[in-house]
């Protein structure tokens, strides 16, 4: 059983952020296009927003990946769904994801992508829970470091509920 608990990042602060990236991203790349490929189904609002924001011509892709299921804990394979539409060599790519915690999902990801010879390839990830970190991987573009709790809202979900509320909340477990 579980409840909502409190609100960890405020819409706010999360709009300010997403602004303050997207013009990071504009100033390391200008001149260039990027091809942004979002993780779905948790980094869409987070993708969506940073896109709007980020002032050079931008291509968006989705792929699809599976580590959790409808579990609070990831089981710690990555199961590829979908893989992206574009190819991808020669372009300039960021991948956005919604959470780095373990760094399996987005090592993963880096590795399946880095054969296909890109022009260059980071990472933007909206939240960062680094206390749970098992791989040795550091996005490059990060909103917020976030303490090891679970946590709902803006794209994240918990047994795929909760991922349109414009706060960052925690989910709070209820032992029955």
């Amino acid at each position: 059983m579980h409840k909502l608990g409190d609100i960890l990042i405020s819409r706010e602060d999360i709009r300010e952020k997403v602004r303050g990236l997207a013009a990071q991203i504009s100033a390391d790349y200008a001149g260039k296009d990027i091809l942004l490929v979002g993780v779905l189904k948790g980094a869409m609002i987070f993708l969506a927003d940073i896109c709007r924001e980020i002032n050079l011509p931008v291509v968006i892709d989705f792929i699809v990946l599976s580590s959790y299921g409808l579990e609070a804990q990831t089981s710690g394979v990555v199961l590829l769904r979908k893989d992206i539409d574009d190819n991808i060599e020669g372009k300039h790519v960021i991948i956005v994801e919604d959470i780095i915690d373990t760094g399996v999902t987005l090592n993963f990801l880096k590795g399946h992508f880095e054969t296909r010879a890109p022009a260059s390839l980071k990472t933007c990830v909206a939240f960062d829970k680094f206390s749970r970190r098992t791989v040795d991987i550091t996005p490059d573009y990060y909103g917020f470091q976030i303490p090891d709790k679970f946590v709902v809202g803006y794209g994240l979900d918990y047994a795929n509920l909760y991922r349109n509320l414009h706060d960052l909340r925690v989910i709070d477990f209820i032992d029955e």
